[in-house]
């Protein structure tokens, strides 16, 4: 189950999660994760940029950022969106935030007020 998180409420969903994992993908279409600690700046969720995460996003500026959750059957923050090397720094501009879990674990928390209403399968 899935539920949007609005562009509005993803600095309040960013506090929840201290880390989190951004996704690149290597020019020969491997799947690179490197842990980082997302912050939101002036509406761009940004991390720390490496050497490796900084090429791929060069070659491929399609990310994704996951969040895994915190307490047992709770929710993953995954934010899909385009990012730009400035710096030292990655700057990512979502393009779709969701709160996910599996099915297997509905019987967990109730997803955050912030939570789009309505679940998205």
């Amino acid at each position: 189950m899935s539920y949007p998180v609005a562009a509005a409420d993803l600095g309040r969903a960013l506090e929840q999660y201290a880390e989190g994992y951004l996704l690149t993908v290597t020019t020969d279409a491997t799947t690179r994760a490197v842990a980082v600690r997302p912050r939101l700046v002036d509406g761009r969720v940004v991390v720390g940029a490496g050497r490796s995460s900084s090429a791929n996003v060069t070659a491929n500026p399609a990310v994704t950022v996951l969040c895994p959750p915190s307490e047992e059957k709770g929710f993953t923050l995954l934010i899909d969106g385009t990012a730009t090397v400035e710096g030292d720094e990655i700057r990512i501009e979502p393009a779709s935030v969701v709160l996910h879990r599996p099915p297997y674990s509905a019987d967990g928390p109730p997803p955050p007020d912030y939570a789009g209403g309505k679940a998205v399968c």
